[in-house]
């Protein structure tokens, strides 16, 4: 998943890597060389998003976007679409499959279309409403 794939060496734009004193901490993001932040409003920073590898300036964890305006539920529909019909970024520290609902939430417009990030992916086997299975049959003796 964070294999570099491009020529360019990618790093995160606020992470100084020419430092001459080793490592401080074993913790990444304090004392490491890992940027991730907190982005408020009652959502957790995945740990993927913490310990990972990966490098994604569009992500609101380890990226300058800020999240704000309106929060949606939806769900996954393709690789692409999250909600009915609003394309939103999903960045590398989650794992989404079609049928999974996802929270996300507004920021600064990331590409033409794109104005939304993703914020919490509920996997599809845990919600309750989930998909309708055959039971059996009962007789009615």
């Amino acid at each position: 998943m964070a294999e570099q794939t491009e020529k360019a060496f990618l790093k995160q734009p606020k992470v100084f890597l020419s430092s001459k004193k080793g490592g401080k901490g074993k913790r990444p993001g304090k004392g490491g060389n890992r940027f991730w932040k907190s982005i408020g409003l009652g959502f957790k920073t995945p740990r993927e998003a913490i310990e990972g590898t990966y490098i994604d300036k569009k992500c609101p964890f380890t990226g300058t976007v800020s999240i704000r305006g309106r929060i949606l539920a939806g769900t996954c529909h393709s690789a692409k679409m999250r909600h009915s019909n609003i394309p939103a970024h999903i960045s590398p520290c989650f794992r989404v499959k079609e049928g999974d609902h996802v929270i996300i939430g507004q920021c600064r417009p990331l590409s033409k279309t794109v104005r939304f990030n993703v914020l919490k992916v509920i996997p599809a086997g845990s919600s309750g409403g989930g998909k309708k299975a055959f039971t059996g049959i009962y007789e009615n003796c």
